[in-house]
């Protein structure tokens, strides 16, 4: 490699050669001559030399050596003033080309510390980290042979900004030849191929290769070898070809078959309960997916703060040669009580909290105790509530409770006490399940103030009623509070039998409500919503069911713009009296920047007084709402006003609650 030298050291071409002597004689002879005649030098006095003070002291000990560096020089301000800082700008050439500017200046030095610097050497220590960082990302593409050089004036006039070029060489780029995979049996090998996806004539990008790396790390586990190994990878580069044959050493252990579970330390859930959760059963060929299905299962509890689960080899070979494999639980106790409290607002309906207490596992296994209230300006209500989770089954709940209730609505009056059980499959925060189910029996007194069409008064009547609830739904959406893609169908058939003190014999009727909710996202922050919601009662007149048990609509989770309750046939008071039929429509536009989010909504809806659902007579609201994003939920406030507004009927109505409309 060629070597310059610095123009200091040249000789000028105007300067004659000087000719060095070639032995010591001649080195002798061309001294000059000395001076006999000269003067001698005067004689010096002697000094004494006594050692200075500092040389005589023991040296310090190292540990008490100050290590610190001196603080950097920066440039002179005056008397006063906080020190200058050098301004300079950063110029890229070369990663463009090949897609990496963008990333490079996401992680420049230079462009991350504010493009000012207190000192030179500051400016050329960064400017030398985004040297290397330029080269990383190249060869992290596959440009193994590029290199990036530095271009820094060696000065700048004061106060001027210094300009500072990184240059990039990218090269070629190298491409995969060869792949191989080593140390696997046939079976394996051909699970450890496909996972990797790395191709022939692929770039050698790095992040490619770690990806596939890790899909073979969790391939494996998924087809029955939970102890699979990968080894460090082996790249060899040819620089004559741009190639690069990449080797990658894989062990897979033995097949394992599904064994027993385990349990231990001081566990919440005993091995018989554990037994419950797994939806794979001893034998099975080993299946990581089904072991994390377990580990949310048992997360979805709440009783746990933390879950492990590893399989342990047992070393027992069954005939075909796998071996069983069994699965150690340990399980952390979390705190079983929970106190929760939310509140909303609706017209027509008035301020409402409601609050809860609950103990999720008073009665083990999962027995868990709720006790929860509600206070309202219209509603207050008490109620104690036993659930049993996961009852003899994954994901099946036994519940039964009983509540007290007073209402005061402008449709009705009521004091209401409730007796209820169900057995269900339901979706919770933390486990949303896409089929649900409930089958339940209920058995109701409640003294309450049916509308008198003959007189025009509400006298109070009591209703015994007994009814076994049903419902079915599908949930095929991203998410239980805020979904934004997808489509929810819920389905409630209730047959119902009643008997109202001095009313003669028994009614019986039948409470069905279809509805539907879809969500289409038109961009990353804008998703279209809309819902449907049609509902019928058969088998008995309007004015014989109590009327707690009508269909009524209107309000926040209804049609918005009228209040609680509001749409549908009144009496003589302008009172909703409810009725036998519902149909509701509503579409909203929900966008979102940030933690903010602005709904504009289009609400339609009508209640009717035979059974069967129709269009005529539909009533609408037009509004806007706004909405705060949560980590549980948005929070939403909604206003709305009526179209074709009615005498009697509020200009605007407002809503607010937690969680979207629909």
């Amino acid at each position: 490699m060629a070597t310059a030298v610095p123009a200091c050291a040249q000789t000028p071409e105007s300067a004659p050669a000087a000719t060095l002597p070639s032995d010591d004689a001649e080195f002798d002879a061309a001294l000059p001559p000395l001076d006999e005649t000269a003067a001698p030098p005067a004689a010096e006095p002697p000094v004494a030399e006594t050692p200075a003070p500092e040389l005589e002291q023991p040296l310090p000990p190292l540990a008490g050596f100050d290590l610190t560096p001196p603080p950097p020089t920066t440039v002179e301000a005056a008397s006063g003033e906080a020190p200058r800082r050098i301004p300079y700008t950063l110029r890229v050439e070369g990663l463009k080309q090949v897609g990496l500017e963008d990333e490079f200046r996401s992680l420049s030095a230079l462009l991350n510390d504010g493009k000012k610097a207190a000192n030179a050497a500051q400016i050329r220590a960064r400017a030398q980290e985004d040297v290397g960082l330029a080269e990383r990302l190249m060869h992290s593409e596959g440009y193994y042979d590029g290199v990036a050089t530095l271009a820094l004036p060696q000065s700048a006039a004061p106060g001027a900004s210094v300009p500072v070029t990184i240059t990039a060489a990218p090269g070629s780029r190298y491409k995969f030849e060869a792949i191989t995979i080593t140390g696997l049996e046939p079976e394996p090998y051909g699970y450890a191929r496909d996972a990797l996806e790395l191709k022939r004539g692929q770039p050698i990008v790095a992040a490619a290769v770690e990806e596939a790396e890790a899909r073979v790390m969790l391939r494996l586990p998924e087809r029955g070898y939970p102890f699979v190994k990968v080894g460090q990878r082996d790249i060899v580069l040819d620089p004559a070809t741009v190639t690069g044959d990449y080797t990658l050493p894989v062990e897979s252990g033995p097949k394992s078959r599904f064994g027993a579970l385990r349990t231990e330390g001081d566990p919440v859930f005993a091995l018989d309960h554990l037994n419950v959760f797994p939806r794979f059963d001893a034998g099975e060929t080993y299946d990581n997916r089904k072991v994390d299905d377990l580990r949310q299962a048992l997360i979805a509890t709440s009783l746990l703060s933390t879950v492990a689960i590893e399989p342990v080899r047992t070393g027992e070979i069954q005939p075909d040669g796998t071996e069983t494999v069994d699965l150690l639980v340990r399980q952390s106790r979390g705190r079983p009580r929970t106190l929760a409290a939310s509140g909303g607002y609706g017209t027509g309906e008035g301020i409402k909290v409601m609050g809860s207490w609950e103990h999720r596992n008073l009665f083990p296994p999962e027995g868990a105790l709720i006790v929860d209230a509600t206070v309202g300006t219209q509603q207050q209500a008490v109620g104690a509530t036993f659930r049993r989770s996961n009852a003899g089954l994954r994901d099946r709940t036994f519940q039964a409770g009983a509540t007290v209730s007073r209402q005061r609505f402008d449709a009705f009056d009521a004091e209401t006490i409730t007796l209820g059980t169900s057995l269900s499959r339901q979706s919770t925060p933390i486990w949303q399940k896409r089929w649900t189910y409930s089958i339940g029996a209920e058995l109701t007194a409640t003294r309450e103030t049916p509308y008198d069409p003959e007189d025009f008064s509400r006298p109070r009547s009591t209703y015994l009623i007994a009814a076994l609830p049903l419902q079915g739904g599908y949930d095929g959406s991203d998410s239980l509070l805020d979904p934004t893609r997808g489509v929810r169908v819920n389905a409630r058939l209730s047959p119902e039998a009643q008997k109202r003190t001095g009313g003669g014999g028994f009614d019986s009727y039948a409470r069905m409500l279809v509805e539907t909710s879809s969500y289409y996202p038109l961009m990353d922050s804008l998703v279209i919503a809309g819902r449907a919601r049609v509902g019928s009662i058969v088998g008995a007149a309007r004015d014989d069911i109590a009327p707690s048990r009508r269909l009524y609509s209107g309000g926040g989770g209804s049609v918005r713009g009228f209040g609680y309750q509001q749409l549908g046939p009144k009496d003589v008071n302008n009172d909703p009296i409810g009725g036998r039929s519902v149909t509701e429509f509503a579409v909203e536009a929900r966008y979102r920047f940030g933690d903010y989010g602005v709904v504009p909504f289009f609400d339609a809806g009508r209640v009717g007084e035979s059974s069967t659902p129709s269009l005529s007579g539909m009533r609408y609201g037009l509004g806007i709402g706004a909405r705060y994003y949560t980590n549980f939920g948005p929070f939403r406030l909604d206003v709305a006003t009526p179209l074709n507004r009615r005498p009697g009927e509020s200009k605007v109505a407002v809503y607010i609650s937690i969680g979207q409309a629909f």
